[in-house]
């Protein structure tokens, strides 16, 4: 095998560094042995239009996940274990479906839906003509047609997450993509990071019963975020935010990382996951480059330690962290849609050595088949090991990339 080669299975990328320079640990031209997995990709559905968004949940209360997809014109879900295509509403509004969000609310092992549409990320003021809300009543088939419930929103509305509070009850988290009335991200207007409430399940069906808060609005222009344990991630143009999904205190602080407290400096991130130990970014807004952050001694002024992964990725939309390798750990999986420099879209994992912290290896999962615009970790079929879904935006295509476990590759 060419070094060339080697170094497109492997690459070693090394910390600190510094702040005026990316610093990457080459792979030269002797072999090692590393850690590996075997993902073999199963296509869901070769035909959808934009792969919006993703969620996995078990629809039809059978114990197994299922696969929820946001896609242009539709939202539907695909039954495990065959996979078959079911709809739950198409043509919601008069534009594009944008995201989705699955969990069981109600305890009774079948997840509630809620759904953002009419996507016009250039409007920003009137929200009757850029975004939407609503709450997805489930028939008693769920293979059949769902009604929707509209509940208020802000303009733009782009990602949302159930969230489990520390009380153990749930919101619904809503992330438009810019504050009301700003242009290019600048404006007078934070963005409201909405929590709502839902009401007793018989109330559901009454938009009047759902009560909902701002809980931040410091960040004038966001694009995803993440969730653990009540508390909420946000990457936004000023960097990371962190707050609990509880704390609706309009003067708190709540932005974690800064260019002033991260070296080097953090360009905004477009999305961020936590992990054991780090947190995974990808910078800026639709970026090149994926880093992790972890908490620095603050000697160099400094409290967040900033590592560049690769800066190989464009338009990187679609991040995850999780145990795929059954390290202990977590490793980082990044997608991007739009063609590198190499001409290729794709997805790649990246894992830190074991026996040294300060390199990190990358593994190919997808070459050139997903431009990936969403992907999600669950294990789907109750081996133990987490399985890669992902979806595709100019690929057009729902994929499954199943785990089957660690091998030992010596190239």
């Amino acid at each position: 095998m060419t070094a060339a080669r080697f170094s497109d299975r492997l690459n070693r990328v090394g910390f600190p560094v510094l702040p005026s320079l990316v610093t990457f640990l080459a792979v030269t031209d002797f072999l090692v042995a590393a850690p590996s997995a075997k993902f073999v990709p199963e296509v869901v559905d070769g035909s959808i239009e934009i792969g919006y968004g993703l969620a996995i949940g078990d629809v039809n209360g059978d114990g197994r996940p299922d696969i929820l997809l946001a896609d242009k014109r539709r939202f539907c879900w695909y039954e495990n274990p065959g996979w078959e295509r079911h709809l739950i509403f198409q043509n919601l509004t008069l534009r594009d479906n944008v995201c989705l969000a699955a969990a069981d609310i109600d305890g009774d092992g079948r997840v509630e839906v809620a759904v953002g549409a009419q996507w016009n990320p250039g409007e920003t003021t009137d929200a009757t003509q850029s975004g939407s809300v609503h709450f997805l009543i489930r028939p008693a088939d769920p293979t059949q047609v769902w009604t929707p419930v509209p509940l208020f929103h802000d303009p733009t509305v782009h990602r949302m997450r159930w969230i489990r509070t520390g009380e153990g009850d749930w919101r619904l988290v809503v992330l438009p993509l810019h504050g009301i009335g700003n242009e290019k991200g600048k404006g007078p207007n934070g963005v409201n990071i909405r929590a709502y409430l839902p009401p007793a399940p018989e109330r559901w069906g009454d938009p009047e019963a759902w009560s909902q808060v701002v809980i931040d609005d410091s960040m004038h222009a966001t694009h995803n975020f993440d969730d653990r344990e009540g508390d909420i991630l946000v990457a936004g143009a000023e960097g990371i935010l962190r707050k609990s999904v509880m704390n609706t205190d309009p003067d708190e602080d709540a932005l974690l990382i800064t260019p002033e407290n991260s070296l080097p400096p953090t360009r905004g991130a477009g999305e961020v996951r936590f992990a054991r130990g780090f947190i995974a970014a990808i910078e800026p807004m639709h970026g090149n480059e994926l880093v992790v952050y972890e908490e620095g001694s603050g000697d160099d002024g400094a409290k967040w330690r900033r590592t560049t992964l690769t800066n190989e990725l464009n338009q990187g939309h679609a991040l995850a962290t999780g145990d795929l390798l059954g390290m202990g750990n977590d490793q980082v999986i990044a997608g991007w849609r739009n063609p590198n420099a190499e001409g290729q879209v794709g997805i790649r994992l990246f894992w830190r050595d074991p026996e040294n912290d300060a390199v990190w290896h990358s593994m190919t999962i997808d070459e050139n088949t997903m431009a990936c615009e969403d992907l999600k970790l669950a294990d789907l079929d109750g081996d133990g090991r987490l399985d890669i879904v992902a979806a595709g935006r100019s690929t057009g295509n729902l994929l499954i990339y199943w785990n089957r476990g660690m091998e030992t590759v010596a190239d």
